[in-house]
């Protein structure tokens, strides 16, 4: 009978022989069974994949509110309007201190240290009414030019000159097929004579004369119209009398083309 201390030596032996037991194994199992639990990765539950917005609350509350975008910055975006300026109307402010005022947006301009582009006649118009009955007067429109005057000249005649919110002057009495010019100055000189503004003066075309002209063509119109009407009614008379004529002729029996029997 094999004793109890050999038995124990003999189950020693097969445990150190065996690939289970090893030193390593318990003191990792030591060092994890030490190390305190960390926290446990949490879980998200989808409950509706139909929308983006089924996030978890804390995501919502962690993300950043959308960006506050200024009034200022708003208005940049907007399109620049143009300036209510008209280059033909008289007396008007500087299109300079509109845009000031308003941020609105002026033509370009050439600088005064250029000589100015040449201005452009609308019309050389008389004046029939007031104490400047007979007289010419001359309208025209601003270049995109810095301009200090105006100067206004005449085919054989002096130069009048005015200023530069002036856009229309007085130049006179004309004769039929007078050349009238304008030009603008500043400090850097006065702009070149071009087919714009330059203008030749005629008569016009006065209302009493249309009448009087569709008064005479109406007449003649009647006149032709007679005419034809009583060349109609002769020829027309002409046939009836030829037809008369030829039915008398054969009723009577002694009547013969040939004459007398």
């Amino acid at each position: 009978m094999t004793s109890p201390r050999k038995n124990l030596g003999v189950l020693l032996l097969f445990l150190s022989a065996s690939p289970l037991f090893h030193p390593h194994l318990f003191t990792h199992a030591a060092s994890t069974n030490s190390t305190p639990p960390g926290p446990l990765p949490r879980i998200i539950y989808m409950t509706d994949f139909s929308s983006d917005d089924n996030y978890d609350d804390d995501n919502d509350n962690n993300s950043p509110p959308p960006p506050i975008v200024p009034d200022s910055a708003k208005t940049t975006n907007r399109k620049p309007q143009l300036c209510h300026y008209s280059p033909c109307l008289e007396n008007q402010e500087p299109c300079g201190q509109i845009s000031a005022r308003n941020g609105c947006l002026c033509p370009g301009v050439s600088g005064a240290d250029e000589p100015p582009h040449a201005p452009r006649i609308q019309a050389l118009q008389a004046i029939r009414e007031g104490r400047d009955r007979g007289n010419i007067e001359v309208q025209w429109c601003a270049p995109s030019s810095v301009v200090s005057a105006y100067r206004v000249g005449i085919e054989g005649s002096e130069v009048l000159e005015f200023q530069d919110v002036s856009r229309r002057g007085l130049v006179g009495s004309l004769e039929v097929g007078t050349k009238v010019c304008v030009e603008a100055v500043n400090r850097a000189g006065r702009s070149t004579p071009s087919d714009f503004s330059c203008m030749r003066y005629y008569l016009p075309e006065s209302s009493d004369y249309k009448v009087l002209a569709g008064v005479i063509g109406g007449g003649v119109a009647i006149l032709v119209l007679l005419i034809i009407g009583a060349v109609l009614l002769w020829k027309h008379q002409m046939r009836k009398r030829a037809e008369r004529d030829s039915a008398d002729g054969l009723g009577n029996p002694s009547y013969s083309k040939e004459g007398t029997p």
